[in-house]
């Protein structure tokens, strides 16, 4: 296998790994600008699409804030595609060929725990409600704000230094919030309407955005901001973008939003769920009855597909075998690649991991205008 494909193989495996996200192509991966250890690097990007990281003085520079939340028991899916999301709804602001990404930095951890609990007399940052002391479902004040995530773009001025375009900021709002009357309790919840979801999250972003202004560095600056909606804990998909917008260099006060259209689901659906295209569920059921047929000692066979403006835009696809011979293995992800290229639609990023209780066995995926797929079969040495 080339050295381009594995490192396709492993990049996207990273994204399968996480979950169901905004399902996109990658390419070859580049290399580091310099091999010095001093100054600014990249890491390469992985496709025209996609974004070149920051490397400074030989370190990978993270967000000490990144994955902070409200609750540790958060659907882990939503953390993945809000973070994917954010990066793609950036790309209108800020192109892939005229800017670098870098892990947020100006939004320490203190300040997005601040920012996340509920605002009091001793927090007065607090962005979720002040507790009202009711513990019934409809009269209790919910936490609306679940996560906040910071993205931060960047040009690179000479071989020692970046200079900062634009930063963007995630809002991870609760469509259902998780609560206790009393400590090791019983869990219960309270739903939370779109409108009032939506409603808090644009709220919330234009007080952030005042915030953000005050702070050096960020004053004359473009701000991205995405009201994400998180999918329930118990939900087999991630959350979804509802709204977005960007505040130009300096402007402090928010004047429009633009909507954003974005379904995930779980196909084939069940229980009387509506599909949201019809042809993309029968075509799906096709190929995973081809499968069962033929190999019929399987645990189950689904897929996570993702919709922008109701069309789809990608798919991540589960397989979990029984199957523990590497031959066997090797030929039925040769027949999952034909099969997959006969039944699936075409022209969109394919994902398919095939695992067993022992962990992962094979790799199939196709980038969203290829016509063949990229295999790959783990071996146990």
């Amino acid at each position: 296998m080339k050295r381009k494909n594995l490192w396709f193989i492993l990049a996207t495996l990273a994204l399968v790994l996480a979950g169901c996200g905004n399902l996109k192509s990658t390419g070859s991966t580049g290399t580091q600008t310099s091999t010095n250890n001093k100054g600014v690097q990249t890491t390469g990007a992985t496709g025209e699409s996609n974004y070149t990281g920051v490397i400074e003085n030989g370190h990978y520079k993270t967000s000490a804030a990144r994955g902070l939340t409200t609750s540790q028991t958060d659907n882990v899916l939503n953390v993945k595609s809000m973070e994917d999301g954010l990066t793609d709804l950036s790309k209108s602001q800020f192109p892939t060929d005229k800017y670098l990404l870098q892990e947020g930095q100006y939004l320490k951890s203190d300040t997005i725990k601040d920012w996340l609990a509920r605002k009091s007399q001793k927090n007065p940052e607090g962005l979720n409600p002040a507790d009202n002391g009711s513990t019934d479902a409809d009269k209790r004040a919910p936490l609306y704000l679940q996560q906040i995530l910071e993205q931060d773009y960047v040009t690179q001025t000479d071989d020692k230094s970046v200079k900062l375009g634009g930063i963007s900021i995630a809002l991870g709002m609760n469509s259902v919030d998780y609560y206790q009357k009393e400590e090791y309790g019983a869990e219960f919840q309270t739903n939370i309407s779109d409108n009032t979801l939506l409603a808090q999250g644009k709220q919330m972003a234009q007080t952030i955005v005042q915030r953000l202004r005050q702070r050096k560095g960020l004053e004359n600056v473009p701000i991205t901001i995405g009201i994400y909606k998180q999918a329930s804990k118990d939900s087999l998909v991630g959350g979804t973008y509802v709204a977005a917008t960007t505040v130009d260099n300096g402007a402090k006060k928010i004047d429009s939003w633009k909507r954003v259209n974005e379904k995930n689901q779980v196909l084939p659906t069940a229980s009387g769920e509506k599909a949201v295209n019809s042809g993309d569920n029968d075509s799906f059921s096709n190929f995973k009855t081809q499968v069962q047929s033929f190999f019929p000692n399987l645990a189950g066979v689904v897929a996570q597909a993702h919709y922008e403006n109701d069309q789809l835009a990608g798919m991540n696809i589960t397989i979990n075998t029984q199957f523990y011979g590497e031959t066997e293995i090797t030929s039925f992800t040769q027949y999952i690649a034909q099969a997959a290229g006969r039944y699936l639609p075409r022209n969109i990023p394919l994902q398919i991991t095939i695992q067993s209780t022992q962990g992962i066995q094979a790799f199939v995926a196709r980038s969203s205008n290829a016509k063949s797929f990229y295999t790959h079969v783990f071996s146990s040495y």
